[in-house]
């Protein structure tokens, strides 16, 4: 039978052993316990986190969970995964140099590669992004175009020129992930990439780059000078 959080000593809850001996010496379940805060019927807080642990494997990989996986965990409801999928998505921003690129002036294409490695994180399919710059090659907005297993029919240039056209952007960027980690170009890839090219010269707002994002590399149309 589980053991409620009320249940156990005082000096022995999270919160309590948290404010008496630090966050550094409280295990992965006693902080995931004070986050989810209360626990079911069933379970304690701290059997759910243990539980959830148990379900991913390991700490790292919570990032890699949606809000149907934790749904799926019993004990696990709207609020709980809510609060879960708030954390993963704190601690990601935490360790990114910034969390937008808007306003951002891209005058290097490590920026770029920085930004998005880790926003494709733990992503396991394919998404295609557009970034949108004005005339001085600050990013206007950016917009997901796509996400799944990527289908270059499915990711039509008129979407990617429309939204062009509505920030007035003078030139456009585009990226997307290898979630294999190889970044190298398929045949379909740079297919895409030179019917984007073209349009964008007949439009006058052209193409800069197409960066594909693995782990811990990338590869550049442009810097390979594959125009």
């Amino acid at each position: 039978m589980s053991i409620k959080i009320k249940e156990i000593p005082e000096s022995e809850r999270p919160i309590e052993r948290m404010l008496t001996l630090g966050k550094e010496q409280l295990s992965n379940e006693e902080l995931l316990a004070i986050l989810l805060k209360t626990g079911t019927k069933e379970y304690s807080s701290k059997d759910l986190a243990i539980l959830l642990l148990k379900e991913v494997g390991s700490l790292s990989q919570l990032k890699t969970l949606t809000f149907h996986n934790l749904r799926k965990i019993k004990g696990i409801g709207n609020v709980k995964a809510a609060t879960i999928l708030a954390l993963i998505e704190l601690a990601k921003r935490m360790n990114s140099d910034f969390i937008t690129l808007q306003n951002q002036k891209l005058n290097s294409t490590q920026i770029v590669f920085l930004y998005y490695q880790k926003k494709f994180e733990g992503i396991k399919q394919e998404q295609f992004y557009a970034v949108y710059l004005d005339n001085q090659k600050t990013v206007i907005c950016e917009k997901l175009l796509f996400q799944g297993t990527l289908n270059y029919s499915l990711v039509h240039p008129r979407e990617i020129f429309k939204e062009a056209v509505l920030v007035s952007a003078s030139a456009i960027l585009c990226i997307h992930n290898h979630p294999s980690g190889n970044c190298s170009p398929s045949k379909e890839d740079i297919k895409l990439t030179e019917k984007l090219r073209a349009i964008g010269e007949l439009m006058g707002i052209p193409i800069l780059d197409h960066l594909i994002i693995g782990i811990d590399q990338y590869y550049s149309f442009f810097e390979a000078k594959a125009w």
